[in-house]
């Protein structure tokens, strides 16, 4: 068999990878769908769901770092030795993560943030830091997930990121049930404890699976230069930075979206469309794996596989949104009421333009970590912050009736602006950055 046949990649082989992780970051998504459908149902939604969503976009910040831990895990770890040198950089990231949060839960920095930084009411501040003190320890159970995640990865089991959603939804479906049949909706800590408790199942679904499968691995695989926590470091540090530059978008977001006309329409209005449009676009958020893994051994067929994907999120957002479809899945499946659901709607079909740059975002991203150029992401990520924010501003200043709208806007040009960067540096590296590879990168 000649090197070419070896190195060939089949469209069923990149599917049977693919297809379990699209549908694990599905459910992900439908997990947030579970938990606004649960507030949607409260006596004031509206309020309950903004009291939600801004601690919600804290928690971007604090679990953003450990998100990075599954990225990371995959393209580094193929042996013990790496594993325990992850496991070192995963717990310094932990403790940092705790800190942050006990200062938000527990000092006078958490009532400054809600109260100056996102406009919130004084009567909604105390709301807000409690749910915050639960969603904190979310982050704990997203690092070890991520972590065991990237193993799990590495080694194509796919399918057990499907299967740990699976548990997480029924613990989470199952607990909304209680509250909803219990009449205990009467607070936004609700829709954090069924995040938690759902986090949790997840959790230790990857930790199983992926410690049953480091027993397989060699101690340390003669060929793999990664065996200190400083290695991982310089690969991690680059992602950590860009991804501190980006958690600033969901707040600032937030935060602008407190000087429309109707505050509390606008953050509802918007959480609830973001989140139909995560769950579209996080069954192709993991084409950046596709790239980690197949794109040196057949990059021909990575690329006509990622264009059949492409173009599918913008159809399906566009269906939601143009058709009877989207009205009654908002009604009858989310609850919300009329006021909210045509809001949502006229918010969700700006989200149309994030949904079809997204697919060549990721692709574009899988080549960056893949060739050991983190630094770029974080001139990406910049430029997305500048065009979100400068979006933004106009936006309010020109036309503050639009309300969850402008959200929604900004958030795609920004990721069209960070998909920009990120293949006009590509472009202009080159195919002789190519040949270098992580692997140097890491030497150095």
């Amino acid at each position: 068999m000649s090197s070419n046949q070896e190195q060939k990649v089949t469209f069923k082989q990149l599917l049977m990878f693919f297809i379990p992780l699209g549908v694990s970051s599905s459910l992900i998504t439908i997990s947030h769908v579970i938990i606004n459908s649960t507030l949607a149902r409260s006596a004031n939604p509206e309020i309950i769901i903004a009291c939600y969503a801004l601690p919600m976009s804290i928690l971007g910040l604090t679990e953003k770092p450990a998100l990075l831990m599954r990225q990371t895990c995959s393209a580094l770890v193929r042996d013990r030795v790496s594993f325990r040198a992850m496991s070192i950089v995963n717990w310094y990231v932990l403790a940092c993560v705790l800190i942050l949060g006990s200062l938000i839960c527990y000092t006078p920095l958490g009532r400054w943030v809600f109260l100056y930084f996102f406009g919130a009411s004084e009567e909604l501040v105390k709301p807000m830091i409690q749910t915050y003190q639960v969603l904190m320890f979310v982050s704990i159970f997203s690092a070890l997930r991520c972590m065991y995640q990237g193993i799990i990865i590495f080694n194509m089991r796919t399918k057990w990121l499907t299967i740990g959603m699976f548990f997480r939804l029924s613990a989470m479906y199952s607990l909304s049930l209680y509250y909803i049949q219990t009449n205990q909706v009467n607070s936004a800590q609700v829709g954090a404890i069924i995040f938690l408790v759902g986090m949790m199942v997840e959790a230790a679904v990857s930790v199983w699976e992926g410690r049953s499968l480091l027993k397989k691995i060699p101690e340390k695989k003669p060929d793999h230069p990664v065996e200190h926590p400083r290695q991982i470091f310089h690969f991690y540090k680059p992602l950590l930075y860009s991804s501190i530059i980006a958690v600033i978008i969901g707040p600032s977001i937030n935060a602008f979206l407190g000087k429309t006309m109707d505050f509390q329409l606008a953050v509802a209005s918007f959480t609830i469309a973001a989140s139909l449009t995560q769950l579209v676009i996080s069954f192709f958020s993991y084409i950046h794996q596709i790239v980690l893994n197949f794109y040196r051994k057949d990059p021909a067929s990575v690329m006509r596989f990622t264009l059949i994907l492409a173009f599918i999120p913008g159809l399906l957002i566009a269906i939601v949104s143009y058709t009877p479809l989207g009205p009654w899945f908002m009604q009858n499946v989310m609850g919300v009421n009329e006021r909210l659901m045509h809001a949502s709607l006229d918010t969700l079909r700006v989200f149309t333009i994030m949904t079809l740059v997204f697919p060549w975002l990721d692709f574009g991203n899988g080549l960056v970590l893949l060739r050991g150029e983190t630094k770029l992401m974080v001139w990406s990520q910049a430029a997305n912050v500048a065009t979100t924010l400068i979006t933004l501003t106009i936006c309010i200043l020109l036309s503050p009736g639009w309300n969850g709208m402008i959200g929604a806007l900004a958030q795609s040009f920004g990721v069209a602006a960070e998909a920009t960067v990120v293949w006009y540096v590509l472009r202009a590296i080159g195919k002789s950055t190519g040949k270098t590879g992580f692997r140097s990168t890491l030497k150095s």
